[in-house]
């Protein structure tokens, strides 16, 4: 999938993969992947600048950490990054919601 399909969501999805622990960028990349079944496959370019935007927005915090002698970023959800998710389930449930009356497999009665 491609990161243009997922404008407007990629902020939520990080946001959810955060709420499991604090994860560094590659490990964020690998949970999205895996979390998708390999569907979303998206590049450092498209993840770390919605990383460094949802910092400056206060829904992350960052450290950086030394592991086996190499530099990392660590990110983190913050209190307001998880009201934040609240939030974006609630906006998803309402657009699923809307959109599913329009493509899902139910169809209503013909207007008479």
């Amino acid at each position: 999938m491609r990161a243009q399909a997922l404008h407007g969501h990629l902020d939520a999805l990080l946001l959810a993969v955060l709420e499991q622990g604090e994860l560094h960028g590659y490990a964020i990349i690998d949970a999205l992947r895996a979390r998708s079944g390999g569907t979303l496959d998206l590049p450092t370019g498209t993840i770390y600048p919605a990383l460094r935007r949802l910092e400056r927005a206060g829904y992350v915090a960052s450290s950086w950490s030394t592991v086996n002698g190499r530099e990392r970023r660590t990110y983190r959800l913050t209190d307001a990054g998880l009201r934040a998710l609240a939030g974006e389930r609630a906006g998803w449930r309402e657009f699923s919601d809307t959109v599913g009356r329009f493509l899902g497999t139910d169809q209503p009665p013909a207007p008479a």
